[in-house]
């Protein structure tokens, strides 16, 4: 009876367990998984899910930069982009810069906005990778549920603003209803350079401006149409009608008999990013313990000399056809780096260790470039010619001429200003004569150039009486890192710079 029980609990086992397996085996959208045999329930596996999103990483840009401005988006969230399109335009403390894709995908997020400093080596901006079609964003769809209160909303009536309101006047200047505002392009908050420029000058916030671009885009003659509203509405407010937190005439005390009218008034400007640029590497560079060493240089055998170069490059077009006009600049530069040669420690730099335990070394450097520093539309700008001493005077010229292009129309790169070993300065062609130049950072010499001028001098030819003659002189004003380089020093090398510019004939025998 025993065994025969038993046998029987088994088959009713046996019974149940083929069921599961049957259900387990092909289960259905109603099937509750509580039922599901545990053998098959551990059956269910996943694989590792596979990153998709790429954070694009803010790559270094120049030497030494930590961080730069975001100037301007050229995409948004949810926009479709291919490797190597442009993400954003950046401003560092040496030039702008596009940043582009290293993938091709979705944008997913945005770190930074515009005007915002965004660091070197951190992510900027997340791509999705996926190929294929772009899943819509669940977000955005209404619920069924929530439509009768949108239209509850978009049915309410609007209060008109009450008359003489400051609302109600600017609604009347700009001809516009005070009801909600339409809905901007996916662009709007996007604008060119010159534009965001013209914005900050006018003071005017792109983000409250109506594109009439594509997509929204802000244009020049949308910030202008803005700043005639604004003013119109400005000059229709009730400016003349006295308040209880306005004085009124008689009230306003009057200037103090014999001084001008009117208090002092003063207005906060913030700095460009160039003349941040300049703050900071200024504060920097004054570190430097500095002294000035001055000399008078004779150009008259040089504005001779490039008088008669001009001639001949204007008749037979050298330089493969460009017309090139030289200037005394590219001698000047030439001298600079023949001096180089001689007092390889003007092209050097200091090496301080950054813990403080190792001792400071003066690093030698074998190429010769040389900055230039430039007065431009942006600011003050030193661009570099690179490998000076194997360049002759046309071929310093030309790369002169075209770091002054890029740098008047602010398209120059990060190479293009990064890499300098010494500086010269040519402050006389605005009009000075005299200046003492601050020591670039990374460098341990600076020459400051004062403008020419005509002066009576007496000839001291041997064997003839002196005379009185014409020269032409020029002011070169040299500073020197006092912790590395001594008066001597600086002199001899300053004094084989005048001679080579004295009698330029000697650049001819140093070609290379």
């Amino acid at each position: 009876m025993r065994s025969w029980f038993f046998s029987r609990v088994l088959r009713q086992q046996w019974r149940v367990v083929r069921g599961l397996a049957r259900r387990a085996a092909a289960p259905t959208s109603t099937t509750p998984l509580s039922v599901l045999s545990p053998l098959s329930a551990q059956a269910f596996h996943a694989s590792r899910t596979l990153q998709v999103v790429k954070p694009v990483l803010l790559a270094d840009i120049g030497e030494g930069i930590v961080e730069c401005e975001i100037i301007q988006w050229f995409v948004e969230p949810g926009a479709r982009v291919e490797e190597f399109q442009p993400l954003c335009e950046v401003q560092s403390d040496k030039a702008s810069v596009e940043i582009t894709s290293r993938f091709a995908g979705v944008v997913k997020k945005l770190y930074y906005e515009a005007g915002e400093m965004a660091k070197v080596g951190k992510p900027f901006v997340d791509i999705d990778i996926v190929d294929g079609v772009v899943k819509e964003d669940s977000s955005a769809t209404v619920p069924i549920d929530s439509t009768p209160a949108l239209d509850k909303t978009l049915e309410a009536p609007v209060r008109p603003p009450a008359e003489g309101t400051a609302e109600a006047q600017v609604a009347t200047a700009t001809n516009e209803p005070t009801s909600p505002s339409k809905s901007k392009g996916k662009c709007a908050t996007l604008a060119t350079p010159a534009v965001r420029h013209l914005s900050k000058q006018l003071g005017v916030d792109i983000a409250e401006v109506d594109g009439t671009g594509k997509d929204g885009r802000v244009l020049k003659e949308d910030i202008y149409r803005f700043v005639e509203r604004r003013e119109a509405a400005a000059k229709q407010a009730p400016a003349t009608q006295p308040t209880a937190s306005s004085p009124t005439p008689s009230s306003i005390t009057s200037p103090v008999e014999g001084s001008t009218a009117g208090s002092q008034q003063e207005t906060p400007v913030p700095l460009t990013r160039t003349q941040e640029m300049m703050f900071k590497t200024m504060t920097r560079s004054l570190s430097i313990p500095h002294f000035l060493y001055a000399d008078e240089v004779d150009f008259t055998k040089l504005v001779d000399l490039r008088s008669r170069l001009n001639n001949v490059l204007s008749k037979h077009g050298i330089n493969d056809g460009q017309s090139v006009k030289l200037t005394y600049l590219p001698f000047i530069i030439k001298a600079v780096s023949m001096a180089l040669y001689q007092y390889p420690i003007l092209n050097a730099r200091v090496e301080i260790p950054e813990n403080g335990n190792g001792k400071p070394m003066l690093i030698h450097r074998s190429q010769h470039n040389i900055g230039v520093a430039m007065d431009t539309p942006s600011g003050l700008l030193v661009p570099v010619i690179k490998n000076v001493g194997n360049l002759n005077i046309l071929g310093i010229a030309s790369e002169l001429a075209r770091l002054q292009s890029l740098a008047m129309a602010g398209k120059l790169t990060p190479q293009d200003m990064s890499g300098g070993t010494i500086t010269v300065s040519n402050i006389g062609n605005i009009g000075g004569t005299y200046l003492s130049p601050v020591i670039v950072e990374r460098e341990v010499a600076i020459l400051g150039i004062g403008r020419m001028r005509t002066v009576p001098a007496f000839s001291t030819v041997p064997g003839e009486e002196d005379k009185v003659v014409k020269k032409q002189i020029c002011n070169f004003s040299w500073s020197a890192d006092h912790r590395v380089i001594d008066g001597a020093t600086m002199a001899r090398a300053a004094e084989v710079v005048r001679s080579i510019v004295e009698e330029p004939d000697v650049m001819v025998m140093h070609l290379r």
